[in-house]
């Protein structure tokens, strides 16, 4: 596959993103406008009630500034993986949601854990690793972006802040890193320029038989001008001053 043809935009990169943060601030709104509180639909660890949290959480929110932070995020990480994955980035959200739930399922402290933070870390982590793992020069300048503006976000895997629900955000990143490794994806091949390719030979180069072997052009000319080329000489008098031809 061409890289014209791999980045090519399409309508996913504007829907999927869209969909993402409407469904996540949806659910917020009703919360408030009906006076409920979902957070009992959140991961609860190790217990059977709680496994329903694994599919649900992702679009529960504890307040304003939990779903604030977490929309931008999300919906510039699912623009970017469906830009530069699109064929494989429903596979990879899908199998996100629910492998991140799962560890937070199996790690997590017995409390509800809430909030579309586990799959951010998914993307940020699947993004980063893919791309490095790829060695394609695009793609490994999409992850060093992504470093440059999440990776902050690598300290809360571990338990620095309380009410974080660090095993979530930890079990986002291993499921980011196992998803870059077993899910396959079409790598476009790089333009290449004559001489990178393996059959290249230097003396067949029209540009390169222009220069001699120290790197000086070759002026070339045309053997009939040669032959009906005219010289010509152009002398000039140089005139001594006045006052000096007196003298």
């Amino acid at each position: 596959m061409s890289e014209q043809q791999y980045f090519k935009f399409s309508n996913q990169v504007v829907v999927a993103p869209l969909l993402a943060v409407l469904s996540i601030w949806t659910i917020f709104l009703m919360e408030l406008r009906f006076h409920v509180n979902l957070n009992g639909y959140g991961v609860y660890p190790r217990t059977f009630s709680g496994l329903k949290g694994i599919f649900l959480s992702p679009f529960i929110h504890g307040s304003v500034e939990h779903l604030y932070n977490n929309t931008i995020p999300l919906a510039v990480l699912t623009a970017s993986l469906f830009f530069f994955y699109r064929k494989i980035a429903l596979r990879v959200l899908l199998w996100g949601i629910f492998l991140s739930g799962l560890l937070t399922w199996v790690i997590g402290r017995p409390s509800f854990h809430i909030g579309a933070s586990g799959i951010i870390y998914v993307l940020a982590s699947f993004i980063f690793f893919k791309g490095i793992f790829s060695k394609y020069y695009r793609l490994v300048a999409l992850s060093l972006i992504v470093v440059f503006i999440y990776g902050s976000l690598l300290w809360y895997i571990f338990p620095v802040k309380d009410g974080i629900s660090w095993e979530g955000h930890l079990g986002g990143f291993i499921t980011g890193l196992l998803l870059a490794i077993f899910a396959k994806a079409e790598i476009p091949s790089p333009k290449k320029f004559d001489w990178e390719k393996e059959d290249y030979n230097e003396e067949e180069d029209e540009f390169l038989q222009q220069f001699d072997e120290n790197g000086n052009f070759i002026e070339k000319k045309d053997p009939k001008d040669t032959e009906n080329e005219t010289v010509r000489i152009t002398y000039y008098l140089k005139r001594e001053p006045k006052d000096k031809a007196r003298e």
